[in-house]
């Protein structure tokens, strides 16, 4: 479980030890591995503290993003899981039925800086980085947090399907939350000017508030659950009808 700390992350990893489970946590600091996502260092030194510990991996659930308008977001929130989770994939073949669930966002099917979702696809993080640094230089910072969860959304997409991934049994989805009140937005949600910003974004104002973390996590438990035989490749999009409202019926 990365991202194990706050958030959406840690109401997952608190679900899942309730319900008995052994949940082994990764996040910056304060985790059972500390370990930045950042960098590839930090990668494989959280892979090669979870070889330590176990031989099989029956669950990963990727939560550690980052919103900051700033280059090093790419890397964390695209790079920071798709390299874990490489790295994590002979402890998967080796579970019963392995199970893999990432966060992405709503923010994934709004318009992306295409130069840097390209680069992460084709698995260049340098250049990523270059064109993230672009955008802050020519004032489309907004746009790198909406690439790399575009980006992991399609890689998702794309690699479901492959001889390593279904091909060897284990499924690979995503979550891609709305508007959550969680520590990344806890800041724009008391301004009365960002509150209206994300509000705007969700067509069904149940409750006027951000759409409920246990949402999230009763999303990410359906996807995880060892039952899941026949769901992979999917985004579930947990939003309060945003996705619908912005993409309408433009997917087909």
């Amino acid at each position: 479980m990365t991202g194990a700390g706050s958030g959406i992350g840690a109401a997952v990893a608190t679900s899942f030890r309730e319900d008995g489970e052994e949940v082994l946590g990764v996040d910056l600091a304060g985790a059972d591995i500390d370990a930045d996502l950042a960098g590839q260092s930090g990668r494989e030194a959280a892979v090669a503290e979870i070889a330590t510990r176990y031989d099989a991996v029956d669950v990963v659930v990727a939560c550690a993003g980052s919103a900051r308008p700033v280059p090093e977001t790419v890397s964390v929130n695209f790079f920071g899981v798709v390299r874990l989770l490489e790295g994590l994939l002979p402890r998967l073949w080796r579970a019963e039925r392995p199970r893999v669930v990432v966060i992405t966002s709503v923010a994934a099917v709004h318009r992306a800086l295409r130069s840097v979702v390209e680069a992460c696809l084709t698995g260049d993080e340098h250049a990523a980085v270059t064109e993230a640094r672009r955008a802050v230089d020519t004032g489309k910072a907004a746009g790198i947090y909406t690439s790399s969860k575009q980006a992991l959304a399609r890689w998702v997409r794309r690699s479901a399907p492959t001889s390593q991934w279904a091909g060897n049994g284990v499924t690979l989805n995503a979550v891609g939350p709305g508007v959550v009140l969680t520590p990344m937005i806890e800041d724009q949600w008391r301004d009365p000017v960002g509150r209206k910003a994300l509000t705007e974004q969700v067509p069904m104002p149940l409750t006027g508030e951000p759409v409920d973390v246990g949402q999230i996590v009763r999303a990410v438990r359906f996807l995880a659950a060892p039952d899941n035989e026949a769901i992979t490749g999917q985004c579930l999009y947990v939003d309060a009808g945003a996705d619908a409202t912005l993409r309408t019926d433009s997917c087909w």
